[in-house]
């Protein structure tokens, strides 16, 4: 049976907009991690593979900005949901990896709750479905 709480991963390196969101996120009743940047959010995601979406600002310190940890989490960890944002820059749809969902800052918390429930509950009835014809 799956559990019916969805694991989150914040990365923002703005500790306020960090904390907000957070707080909203757990409000909302996810459980939720944090990180400040791309490199603390890798090590968060190695070690704790009930993760199921990351919500990642684009422009951040650190060896990769949230375009280039959106790609590498594509990667390695595909069953991972990825939403992005950025209060800097605008992407057009067509240049976001995997046509990942952008949103601009400030953004409403409730849009960002609702399309992480949608994009997580998507993907487990896709494990459950493909688990249901494994041999």
């Amino acid at each position: 049976m799956i559990s019916e709480t969805v694991s989150i991963l914040v990365v923002e390196d703005e500790g306020l907009i960090r904390l907000s969101l957070v707080e909203d996120l757990e409000d909302a009743g996810f459980v939720v991690f944090e990180a400040g940047n791309a490199d603390g959010a890798l090590k968060i995601l190695n070690s704790h593979p009930e993760i199921e979406a990351i919500f990642t600002d684009i422009d951040m310190p650190g060896s990769m900005d949230g375009l280039d940890l959106a790609k590498f989490v594509r990667q390695s960890r595909p069953e991972v949901a990825i939403l992005l944002t950025s209060g800097y820059l605008k992407i057009p749809r067509n240049d976001l990896p995997g046509k990942i969902p952008f949103f601009s800052k400030p953004y409403e918390v409730d849009r960002i709750v609702n399309h992480i429930r949608k994009l997580t509950i998507g993907r487990r009835r896709k494990v459950c479905f493909a688990a249901a014809f494994a041999p």
